[in-house]
């Protein structure tokens, strides 16, 4: 799968695509055009990579038990060929944050509570953390254990909640408008404060709708602020 490379770094942001999109959406709806200068200042180097949800969750003509393992293998190229390129394009000590909108936002906040030994934190806008509310009914172990909304609670192995827990950059913002369902983010991030996981949780007002133009805005927020 081919991938984007932006620009120098202090960090690296690794941008997950909205829907059935491909890796270079962020640059088709000017995305990088706000980001840029912070990619010219060298505060952090991006990178952009396909979605597979086409071939996933939002395929009808696969049975869903086999979206459930196409999931599982985008989560493992994420982790075994992803992360060890953006490693080879900085360095070993680079902190590195997953970033999507929608339902990469889900997928973004995913990989990062799977394995926080190898990604440091996530940029969530707009999202919802339920992975059911994309799978028509389907419900399995892998749909389990690839929706944080479920998992999170049971989720007891101080091993893994120490490393999240240590990370200063979960940030879950979004919107009240126009296909928003800031509730998502809101019940998410209960379950995380239930686990002893601190978040940054944003709900911005009623005229912000599910867009692009709100995502040009809240990431460079995002970015300005905490980072």
């Amino acid at each position: 799968m081919p991938i984007a490379t932006y620009g120098w770094y202090g960090f690296a942001l690794l941008l997950i695509p909205t829907a059935a999109a491909d890796y270079l959406e962020y640059e088709r709806f000017q995305l990088m055009d706000v980001l840029q200068p912070y990619i010219d200042s060298g505060k952090m180097k991006v990178f952009s990579i396909d979605s597979m949800n086409k071939e996933s969750w939002m395929n009808n003509e696969m049975q869903p038990e086999h979206k459930a393992i196409r999931h599982n293998q985008f989560n493992e190229y994420v982790y075994n060929e992803v992360i060890p390129f953006i490693r080879n394009a900085t360095s070993k000590d680079t902190m590195i944050f997953t970033c999507g909108a929608s339902f990469g936002a889900l997928h973004a906040m995913n990989l990062f509570l799977k394995r926080p030994d190898i990604i440091n934190g996530v940029i969530s806008m707009s999202g919802v953390y339920d992975l059911t509310e994309y799978t028509k009914g389907y419900w399995d172990e892998q749909v389990y254990f690839n929706s944080p909304q479920h998992y999170i609670p049971n989720l007891h192995k101080s091993w893994y909640l120490d490393k999240i827990r240590s990370s200063h950059h979960i940030h879950i913002y979004t919107g009240s408008g126009e296909y928003e369902d800031p509730d998502a983010s809101r019940k998410f991030s209960d379950v995380l404060y239930s686990k002893g996981i601190g978040c940054d949780l944003e709900v911005w007002g009623e005229d912000v709708r599910h867009d692009w133009e709100t995502w040009r805005k809240m990431l460079p927020q995002i970015i300005n602020t905490k980072f």
